[in-house]
Parts: C-alpha cells; sequence; structure tokens
C-alpha cells in the first residue's frame, strides 16, 4: 500500500483487486464482529474498490478563555452626542445632532429640497459618524420653520413671547389646518422612502410638533397639535420607517389627557431633561419626569428599551456637571441611577465638547458614558478541528450594558497568517440585535473553509463592520480587542495541517 497525505490527512489506496478476498477472509475468521464495524468495513471496501481513498477523519475541539477590558467610549450609536461639528479632540463620540426647518426641505407641495440633508449627513459621515437629527417648524428665537406655499395658502399662526430666560418669540401653526396635515404626512412618507436604513443615520427624533420639535408648547398648552393630528404623525413614521428608529418625546398610555397613547408603537423614547427630571420623586407637580411618565404608561412603555431606543438631552444646567462628585446644583440628578432606570443608549450633553474640560470630569464621565447603551463581552470561544480542512467557531457574545443594540449587523471572520496579513475572510449573520443584558450567552457559530492555504499557525479574528464607510467598528469589552489588528477581536489561534 502507499500512503499519501490529501488536505492534512492521511489517505491510504488499496489495490481494488485485493480487497474482495482480503475482506473476505476476514469476515469469515471474525464471525464476532458487531454489525457496525462490519458496515463500516464494507463501506471501507466499497471507497477503495471505486478509487476514492479512505479518510481517517478527526474532530478535536479546543476552547479558549478570553478577558474583559473596558470597551471603547465611542462605540458607535452610543454615548455622549455633540452638536454637530468637528470636535473629535473634545471627548469621544461617534455620533452628531442637528436640527433642520421643515422649511429648508418642502419647498412646495409634494415638493422637496433633500441638500439641507444631504449636507448634514455627509459632513457628519466623513468624520466617522453618524447623525441624529430632528425636523421642526417652531423653535423658539428661530423664526421661518413653516414652509411658505402654507403660509401663502393662509395658514394661521400665532406669534407669543415663549417662557425662556430670557423669553423669545415664536411661531406656532394651526395644527388643525387640513393641508399643514397633509404636509406632514406627504414629507414623513417622503422622508422614509429615501432615507430610512441610510447608514449616515443613527436614531430620528420625531420632530414637526411643538416648540423645538419636543410636543408640546408650554405655557400655551391650548396651542398643541391635537390627539388627532399626533395619531396622523405617528402612523406616517410608523409606515414610512422599518429600520431607522424614530424616537418620541413622551411616553403616553390609554387616556393620557394631552398625548395619544404610543406605548404598543414601535417608538424609541428621548429625555431632554435627562438627570434633572428623569426620576420618579413622587411629588405630584413631577407628574411629567419621565421615569414618572413610563410608569403611567404602563409596562409596555416600561419595557420600550428592549426592542426600541431610549435617548434624550442632559438638562443643560447639568451639562458636565452632572460627572461630579457634587453636581453642585440640588436638582441635579444622580447620573448612574437615571441611566440604570432608564436603560438610556445616547445623550446630547454640549458641556463635555467645550473646551478646557478638567481632566478629572473628563475621567470620570468617560466611566459612566462607556456603561450607557450595550457594552459586549465575548467571554469564550471554542475551535472545531473537522474533516476536510474545515474549523468550526463558536463564539459566546454577552451584553454588559444597560441596553441592546438597536440593528442587525453582520460579523465578518477572518484568518491572518504568522505574518500578520488578512489571509481570508467569511461573513456570517448571527443575531445580534435584542441581546439584553444579563441574558445567557448567545452563541455565533460559523464554519470557516480553510482548504487551500498552506500549513500554518493561524489567528482567528472577529469584527462587526460598520455600514458607514470610515464609520467606527463595534468593539468588544476585551482585551484581546485590536491586538492583533485594529477593529478586530482576536479569539484564538489554530494550527493548520
Amino acid at each position: 500500500m502507499r500512503g499519501q497525505e490529501r488536505n492534512g490527512w492521511q489517505v491510504r489506496n488499496v489495490p481494488a483487486q485485493n480487497v474482495r478476498g482480503r475482506l473476505q477472509a476476514f469476515l469469515e475468521g471474525n464471525g464476532r464482529l458487531g454489525n457496525t464495524v462490519r458496515t463500516v468495513l464494507i463501506a471501507c471496501a466499497v471507497a477503495l474498490m471505486t478509487g476514492h481513498p479512505v479518510v481517517r477523519a478527526q474532530t478535536r475541539e479546543e476552547r479558549h478563555t478570553l478577558q474583559y477590558a473596558p470597551a471603547p467610549v465611542d462605540n458607535p450609536l452610543k454615548g455622549l452626542v455633540p452638536y454637530a461639528g468637528d470636535v473629535r479632540d473634545r471627548f469621544p463620540h461617534s455620533m452628531e445632532f442637528d436640527y433642520l426647518p421643515l422649511s429648508a426641505l418642502v419647498t412646495g407641495p409634494d415638493t422637496y429640497n433633500w441638500k439641507p440633508l444631504e449636507d448634514l449627513l455627509n459632513a457628519v459621515a466623513r468624520r466617522g459618524h453618524q447623525t441624529v437629527f430632528r425636523v421642526y417648524l417652531e423653535y423658539p428665537g428661530k423664526p421661518g420653520g413653516i414652509p411658505k406655499h402654507l403660509l401663502r395658502r393662509g395658514l394661521k399662526v400665532h406669534r407669543y413671547l415663549q417662557s425662556e430666560d430670557p423669553p423669545k418669540y415664536i411661531e406656532t401653526p394651526d395644527y388643525s389646518n387640513p393641508e399643514l396635515r397633509r404636509t406632514l404626512r406627504a414629507f414623513i412618507r417622503a422622508l422614509g422612502q429615501r432615507y430610512d436604513g441610510d447608514p449616515r443615520i443613527g436614531f430620528i427624533t420625531a420632530g414637526l410638533l411643538g416648540a423645538w420639535g419636543e410636543w408640546h408648547n408650554y405655557p400655551r398648552d391650548d396651542l398643541f397639535a391635537s390627539k388627532e393630528v399626533q395619531k396622523e404623525v405617528m402612523d406616517a413614521y410608523e409606515a414610512a420607517f422599518r429600520v431607522t428608529p424614530v424616537l418620541l418625546r413622551y411616553p403616553a398610555g390609554e387616556n393620557h389627557p394631552d398625548y395619544v397613547p404610543n406605548h404598543r408603537r414601535p417608538f424609541g423614547y428621548h429625555d431632554d431633561s435627562f438627570a434633572w427630571a428623569t426620576l420618579h420623586t413622587g411629588r405630584p407637580d413631577d407628574f411629567w419626569f419621565f421615569m414618572t411618565a413610563l410608569r403611567a404608561a404602563g409596562k409596555d412603555a416600561l419595557e420600550k428599551w428592549k426592542r426600541y431606543p431610549i435617548g434624550g438631552e442632559i438638562r443643560p444646567e447639568a451639562w458636565g456637571r452632572v460627572f461630579d462628585p457634587d453636581p453642585g446644583h440640588p436638582d441635579i440628578q444622580n447620573f448612574r441611577q437615571c441611566v440604570d432606570e432608564t436603560h438610556v443608549t445616547w445623550l446630547m450633553d454640549s458641556g463635555m465638547f467645550g473646551e478646557n474640560v478638567p481632566a478629572d470630569r473628563k475621567r470620570r464621565a468617560e466611566e459612566e458614558v462607556r456603561r450607557m447603551g450595550y457594552v459586549f463581552h465575548v467571554p469564550e470561544v471554542r475551535l472545531a478541528y473537522l474533516p476536510d480542512r474545515k474549523v468550526r467557531v463558536r463564539v459566546q457574545v454577552v451584553n454588559r450594558g444597560v441596553a441592546p443594540f438597536y440593528y442587525e449587523w453582520p460579523q465578518q471572520y477572518a484568518l491572518m497568517d504568522a505574518r500578520g496579513r488578512v489571509v481570508r475572510q467569511f461573513t456570517a449573520r448571527g443575531r445580534l440585535r435584542g441581546l439584553l443584558p444579563g441574558d445567557p450567552p448567545r452563541v455565533w457559530e460559523k464554519v470557516l473553509d480553510v482548504r487551500g492555504l498552506p500549513a500554518g499557525t493561524y489567528r482567528v479574528l472577529l469584527r462587526i463592520p460598520n455600514p458607514l464607510p470610515d464609520g467606527h467598528p463595534l468593539r468588544f469589552a476585551n482585551a484581546e480587542q485590536d491586538r492583533d489588528r485594529p477593529g478586530w477581536l482576536t479569539l484564538a489561534s489554530c494550527q493548520m495541517p
């Protein structure tokens, strides 16, 4: 017989004419052989007679334990968010926020100018970031948000001083106007057709209604949109956006006096008085505080975070100061407790993006912000060496953050040789979305076909690329993250024969 190597496994070829006689004699002299053994021997004989080699396939498995390490603060789609602009040297971040007036995008009935939004998205994307944006009709101190064709058609507008400090004039349209309502529905439909799932966009706050698009006209609550108009806007968003998350300002359950129910709608929420009016106090006047409103809206609202994101803005009076041991104001609430109770993923805070932020404040902020949203950690990986030079990779993933990830991004595996070159890549689609904090480890499995690669030692790598070109890759809370290649998690080394 002659021995030879095929794909790293020992193979023996036997002349077919010798097989029948030898097998017949062997079986007759070993009558006590079990049926399984006889079956295997016969199969081997058939393989040899047909000219196919017999492969002595052995499967072995290796278990590798990975170490925890803090994840980057600027992981994608989470953390602190500045207003749009290049402040990459100030505080780690992966998103930027901005407002847009409806009048800049709607130039006539069913006529749109997308250039202002395109300019914003492209400028932010060039910095490797995703955009959060809101479109408004009314903004204190910024007239002109209402499309001009509506004004020409006689839309009634209320102009009055808004209760800011100092007070500013604001222009509130008559939300019951049929032409305005039709314009809002058509705009949302067109926005979704063009931008739903656009990788440049992280989240959209619903906007459009009320001062700053925050769905209130305090102190002129009598001018705010009716429940019928609110429902039309939510219906339009629900129909237009199936991928990109849309966030509402206020939770509302059945029989809310001011808002149409949204507790069972596929929307997240944004708390724009975070760490100031977030925690439940039990005081009657604080009925509008975020956690109090969630409680009043019921269990579906309280558990929204499991499927839909929570975002918002740290109250301006607490910007930066909220990360100090003594924030210096009795109304500033404990940031960590607010994060834990709301399961918040992202927050605006211009204070941390100013110049000359104290180093101690920045360090504390990074520690707290890192906990927001998801924190994915890989505690273990198993490699199984299969026949025909294939390797099965099983990766355990746990979430050590406060919220899940709200998109479904595919994974990529790679093999890196001893010279640091990626010699082969593989795409996988293990589920990423919906892995909750405290859930059992989710297992991702992928079989890597390594046929054709030279024998040697390879490192198995994993990454979750950002669909935004040059966007921040999603990085794991592991000491092995970026160890051998930027953006990649080193899982294990494997020996290919």
